[in-house]
């Protein structure tokens, strides 16, 4: 639960730094949904899912990243 939320802190000042250098709604939406995998997980975590909320964290925020490097301009 810790990991998700510095991840989530993590996730929002990273937006912040990549819409100062490219505004795109390409950049809100792969930030947007890394910050609500970081609540789900933390909410998954409350409920006794650590395991799956770890999984979860990994794999989800690997894509974002990946697809900030890939998709994104």
């Amino acid at each position: 639960m810790v990991a998700a939320g510095v991840l989530m802190a993590a996730m929002g000042v990273i937006l912040v730094v990549r819409l100062a250098t490219r505004s795109s709604v390409l950049v809100v939406g792969v930030y947007g949904i890394a910050l609500i995998l970081c609540g789900v997980v933390i909410e998954l975590s409350r409920n006794g899912r650590t395991r799956l909320g770890s999984w979860l964290l990994v794999l989800g925020l690997a894509a974002a990243f990946g697809m900030d490097w890939f998709v994104l301009p």
